[in-house]
């Protein structure tokens, strides 16, 4: 099982103690962010961060985030193709794009002619430097782009282009009440909990994610089981917004027991 650390998770941590961390949770690897409030990499060049994480076994499962790619994509163009520079010279195998929540919710088909355009225009980039695309819809009513089955029916649309792929994300895909997992189109798994028994599923925020556990309300194992049942080998990445989480001041054991738990429901069961 490939497991990862987003930091978002631990945003205390450098990027350097976010490695260390890593190599310490026995990870795959980690996904880094440009949202944390400081430079990326805390400033140290994409190239000597990828002799870092060479020198420490870890892989650059992707990197976050254009925000709000799906709208004035045009506009942003310049700006996503340094980004997806910087993801090839760090050696990232994808990055992630998130849709822009907005104050009303968007018609299922308006969704859909939105991703085609920005996917018509950020095809060539990614394709030209052998990169993917991670699209990640966010469940919530009023996100741009809601579920992954919308994703999928663009990618069909267009030849299911392999410079694109398909976050999972456990919590929105409880917010959103898909159904369906995509598997094959799956790049990499982001996995939570909720534990707060206040909150009804419409109003489950990034703040109600915690460590997935036993107490877990939004059916993540299960997820997680119907994804691994239909072929899904990917990465699985704890990425956990509360602040709880994100103020603790030594994450590790936390991390640690939710990597347990997660093993210990996908374990093979003895015949």
């Amino acid at each position: 099982m490939q497991l990862g650390v987003n930091h978002i998770t631990v945003p205390k941590c450098s990027s350097a103690e976010l490695l260390v961390l890593a190599k310490a949770l026995g990870c795959s690897g980690v996904e880094c962010r440009n949202d944390l409030g400081r430079l990326l990499f805390d400033g140290e060049a994409a190239g000597d961060f990828a002799t870092r994480l060479d020198d420490f076994g870890l892989d650059m499962h992707g990197l976050a985030e254009v925000a709000a790619f799906n709208l004035d994509t045009d506009a942003k163009l310049g700006d996503i193709a340094a980004l997806m520079d910087v993801a090839v010279g760090v050696g990232a195998k994808g990055l992630a794009l998130i849709p822009a929540v907005l104050d009303a919710p968007l018609s299922a088909a308006a969704q859909k002619a939105q991703l085609l355009q920005a996917l018509e225009r950020l095809q060539p980039l990614f394709e030209a430097r052998g990169l993917i695309g991670l699209i990640e819809p966010l469940g919530f009513e009023n996100s741009s782009l809601r579920l992954k089955a919308h994703v999928v029916d663009v990618l069909e649309h267009i030849g299911k282009p392999a410079c694109f792929a398909l976050i999972h994300d456990t919590f929105h895909h409880h917010t959103a009440g898909e159904a369906e997992v995509f598997a094959d189109l799956t790049h990499i798994v982001h996995v939570s909990g909720v534990v707060d028994p206040a909150p009804a599923r419409r109003d489950m925020r990034d703040a109600h994610r915690v460590l997935l556990d036993a107490n877990d309300r939004t059916g993540a194992i299960a997820q997680l089981r119907l994804l691994q049942d239909a072929g899904f080998s990917g990465p699985i990445s704890i990425e956990a917004f509360a602040p709880d989480v994100q103020t603790l001041s030594d994450p590790a054991p936390h991390l640690a027991r939710s990597f347990e738990f997660i093993s210990s429901q996908l374990a093979p069961v003895p015949a």
